[in-house]
């Protein structure tokens, strides 16, 4: 089924008051497709998931009823800055909106970075409500047995967290990628006046603390990965920066259906770099065999 609305940023844009007080934007396309695909974007400064995934939602909407959310903290997303550990946050506020809009089925999981570690967090909270994962560069789920901690993209982050540059963004964006043509001007204008509010910055601020905070550990995805039961599909770049390669071999060893694909000449945003492989590899991968 295909859908005759064109996708844009604006045609596919939502909101759901998924508690008294939470709201969430997301972006739907492929009404009336099944099954139900989410899209997690990564926690970088600006993020939102039009700006992580414009270039997978049109393809995947093809065939899959998608919804793009911007998680918490992000995009036109509210911005708290009280909460559990970020991954257990966005999990649950995921739960709240696809009870909002009375989704009760399994619905796949497509995360980036921050993204995927929300994924999994669902996924072992809500294990009913999970179907196959789609994790590219996941945080929490990946553990560097080679590469130094914090990686060179985590002290960028936190560097823009505490001196919000346009120049510290531009140096964050650059570590993003393999292909620098990829970081323009406009790019980096649009990502800074949204990652420079004070409310935007307030709440990445309170993101970063909750890896910190008392229930820190649920963070520590690689933990619990044993107990994930659905298809897992790992998606690489072999120059990522941020959460690099040797990442995933933890992850590899303990999830039970796993399968790495890396891409070469390609950093940490995969479905940027290399989209018209990664939406071929994504929609491949869900419309295998049925989740059981």
């Amino acid at each position: 089924m295909t859908s005759t609305v064109e996708i844009t940023a604006e045609s596919t844009s939502r909101f759901a008051q998924v508690r008294p007080d939470l709201r969430l934007h997301y972006h739907e396309a492929g009404v009336g497709n099944g099954p139900t695909i989410v899209l997690l974007h990564g926690g970088g400064p600006g993020a939102s998931s039009w700006s992580n995934f414009s270039r997978n939602i049109p393809v995947l909407a093809r065939n899959f009823h998608v919804l793009a959310v911007d998680q918490p903290g992000y995009g036109q997303s509210d911005k708290p800055t009280e909460h559990p550990q970020y991954f257990v946050h966005s999990a649950s506020a995921l739960k709240d909106l696809l009870d909002h809009l009375e989704i009760t089925t399994r619905v796949h999981l497509l995360g980036n970075s921050l993204g995927g570690g929300a994924a999994v967090r669902f996924a072992l909270d809500y294990p009913d409500r999970a179907g196959k994962l789609v994790l590219m560069g996941p945080g929490g789920l990946s553990t560097n047995l080679f590469a130094p901690d914090p990686t060179e993209g985590v002290k960028l982050l936190g560097k823009f967290s505490y001196q919000p540059t346009r120049e510290n963004l531009e140096a964050f964006l650059r570590i993003m990628v393999f292909d620098q043509s990829l970081i323009t001007d406009e790019l980096i204008d649009e990502r800074f006046a949204s990652a420079s509010t004070p409310e935007s910055l307030a709440a990445a601020r309170a993101m970063g603390k909750s890896f910190a905070g008392a229930d820190f550990e649920k963070g520590m995805l690689w933990r619990d990965a044993y107990k994930l039961r659905q298809p897992v599909l790992l998606i690489w770049g072999r120059e990522d920066r941020v959460n690099p390669l040797d990442g995933a071999l933890v992850a590899t060893k303990v999830i039970p259906r796993v399968q790495l694909h890396v891409f070469g000449g390609c950093g940490h945003w995969a479905q940027l770099e290399k989209f018209d492989e990664f939406n071929r590899l994504t929609s491949d991968f869900l419309a295998g065999t049925k989740e059981k």
